[in-house]
């Protein structure tokens, strides 16, 4: 009890007085965004690139492109070849990787600082002068497909996450999966490719997030050398698509050779910039964030579910609230589906405690701090608060609002989107291996 009390004081202490991150922002002449973190802890630097720009900004038959290019934008350009840039940076003791989402598509380089400007330099000429060469095209077509195969069609969880998106979504892009539909990874154009990087690929349309142990004129020299000549473009248009509000319960079954049934519950909830994301956040480890968690106590100690978690992601637009359950073997879907409802409905009808919600905000908090104590997060959170939240500020402000959520928040969250009417839940049934295919 002492140790709780404690902890719950030194979380709250270190919202209030803990050090803010310090950020020096710049905007070139070309519209780039320079958002520049100095810590020099260590002679390290991350530099991440936000391209705002993700599988939302494609159409139905070029799904799956802004994943492609994730790939094809480490395949060469005109100063440096293919896979020049892997070759250069590891030659400098540096590693790189991407990932690409509904809305960003995101490159990380970490290196020491003696590599600061061959990382400009090579971010540059992948920017302005990204090659398009046929074969390379052709064998990363052929590498995006099987990275489908494997985590979609092969993957239980991946083929039921894309069905539930399809289904939860009718009218928004944000219902085709990331990685693309298979049909459409085939017939891809090069005219396709060259539009898409060239509505996307733009430095207006891209935030640059420099951390670690660098000077602010040492990088704004740089930037100016390097990133400020690139020209701009018209960004991408927005999207104007709104998704209907949902009326009705919606249900989808797919039936898999696989071993345990899986489920996926999913509600419509706000933006991420909106007011209700945090107070979600809490309602989502209230749920599922722990052994002590309502779902874990209900589900897994109850011997109903080898694992449940509920949350959602960072989005431009409404996206889903979803809770994830694995039923054991011998439980039926239906009875964890209940089980879950049955948690939801006490969210709706009850206060939550003042000492569970304190858990609950102590959990996210401490996950806050971790995340901040490398610059790699640092980078991280930086580009994320800014493209998501619109402004990098509020990176400094997270605690605060985490700790402003009520017992009253919660339950109006919960009211509010977690209703029979706004739900979609898909449901993976196995079904026996059979030779020779389907009977």
């Amino acid at each position: 009890m002492l140790f709780r009390a404690f902890l719950a004081f030194a979380l709250s202490a270190f919202a209030c007085f803990g050090q803010s991150v310090e950020v020096k922002p710049y905007t070139l002449k070309n519209g780039m965004k320079l958002l520049i973190h100095e810590d020099h802890d260590v002679p390290n630097v991350a530099m991440y690139l936000f391209y705002r720009i993700g599988s939302r900004n494609e159409s139905p038959g070029t799904t799956g492109i802004a994943h492609f290019f994730e790939h094809m934008m480490f395949n060469g350009a005109k100063k440096y070849g293919p896979k020049q840039f892997d070759i250069e940076m590891e030659k400098a003791g540096g590693r790189n990787n991407a990932y690409t989402s509904r809305d960003v598509t995101v490159y990380t380089d970490f290196f020491p600082t003696a590599a600061l400007e061959l990382m400009f330099d090579m971010e540059a000429d992948r920017i302005a002068n990204l090659a398009l060469d046929p074969k390379i095209v052709e064998s990363e077509r052929g590498v995006v497909y099987s990275e489908r195969r494997l985590s979609v069609d092969k993957s239980p969880s991946g083929l039921l996450y894309e069905q539930l998106g399809a289904t939860a979504f009718i009218a928004h892009p944000y219902q085709w999966p990331v990685v693309g539909w298979a049909s459409d990874i085939e017939s891809w154009t090069r005219e396709d490719l060259l539009r898409y990087y060239r509505m996307g690929y733009e430095p207006n349309n891209c935030t640059v997030v420099i951390a670690g142990a660098v000077s602010e004129a040492q990088v704004l020299e740089l930037a100016k050398k390097y990133f400020e000549p690139i020209p701009s473009h018209a960004p991408p248009p927005p999207v104007t698509t709104k998704e209907p509000k949902q009326n009705g319960e919606r249900r989808l079954v797919v039936y898999k050779e696989t071993q345990l049934p899986l489920q996926m519950i999913a509600w419509h909830v706000p933006e991420t910039s909106n007011a209700d994301t945090v107070p979600l956040e809490v309602l989502g480890a209230l749920l599922s964030q722990g052994r002590s968690s309502r779902l874990y106590k209900r589900m897994v100690d109850g011997q109903l579910a080898l694992d449940t978690q509920c949350g959602g992601d960072r989005s431009l637009d409404p996206w889903l609230f979803t809770c994830f359950i694995a039923p054991r073997s011998d439980v039926v879907p239906s009875a964890t589906e209940k089980a879950l409802f049955e948690e939801i409905e006490k969210m709706r009808s009850e206060t939550v405690e003042s000492r569970e919600l304190r858990k609950a905000k102590n959990q996210l908090l401490a996950g806050y701090y971790r995340e901040l104590k490398t610059i790699a997060n640092k980078a991280d959170f930086i580009g994320n608060f800014e493209t998501f939240q619109g402004d990098w500020r509020k990176v400094n402000g997270y605690a605060a609002t985490v700790e402003a959520v009520t017992a009253e928040d919660v339950k109006r969250v919960a009211s509010a989107y977690l209703t029979a009417r706004n739900r979609t839940v898909a449901t993976l049934i196995p079904e026996p291996a059979t030779q020779g295919g389907r009977q």
